[in-house]
Formats: C-alpha cells, structure tokens, sequence
C-alpha cells in the first residue's frame, strides 16, 4: 500500500505532503491528518484512540466527493469487529466547510483517498 500511494511517500521530508484535519480533540481521543502528492490522490488517516465507537463523527477534509476506504484496522481481516463505513464516505460543502460523517471504530485506525473525478 505505501509504495503504490505516491501521497504517503513522495513529500515525506516536506512540508507540502502533511497537513493535520484534527489535531486538537482530547474529548474524543481522534487525530487526523492529510497526506498528498503532486501525483496522487490525497489520503486522509483518522486514528481513533479509545475503545468507543465514534458515531456521525464529522471529519473535514480539503474536496467533496467520494472518498474510498483503503485500511480499517477494525476489519475482520485484521481481526477487528469489522465496524466501518461500507468501504466508503462521501464528503460534502464547499471551501473550508467541507467534511464527511462517518464511524470510527474503536481503537482503529482508518485510511480514506480521494476518488479521482
């Protein structure tokens, strides 16, 4: 998976390939940040620390449209609950206010990229 997604390698020593989504929710235990490339769709990876299910929990991220699930490490092939998000988000809004609802499973980390148009 890392070296088949130029936005998890291509800029690791810059500071154009990292950009943090949710950096200050210690009520919820979640982080998010985004990872791009000049040549790849951008990933985002939300990273939920608690053993809570996080439900309708909203994630902003930089385009609307869809975003495809790529890791869930709640699946059953990780031998997690399976808890998800059907393999998929749709993120909606415009400029600064878009953002996607989802479930974050508990003690999971989930990854999402941009589909491209």
């Amino acid at each position: 998976l890392y070296r088949s997604r130029p936005a998890l390698h291509a800029r690791d020593c810059e500071p154009e390939g990292f950009s943090w989504l949710i950096v200050d929710d210690r009520d919820n235990s979640v982080f998010a940040w985004l990872r791009s490339a000049p040549d790849g769709n951008p990933i985002a990876v939300i990273s939920n620390f608690t053993p809570v299910p996080r439900e309708n929990y909203r994630v902003p991220l930089p385009r609307a449209g869809e975003w495809r699930e790529i890791i869930n490490t709640d699946a059953a092939d990780y031998g997690g609950s399976g808890m998800g998000n059907g393999g998929m988000v749709v993120a909606s809004g415009e400029g600064d206010g878009v953002s996607a609802t989802m479930l974050l499973p508990p003690l999971s980390t989930i990854m999402l990229e941009l589909v491209a148009d």
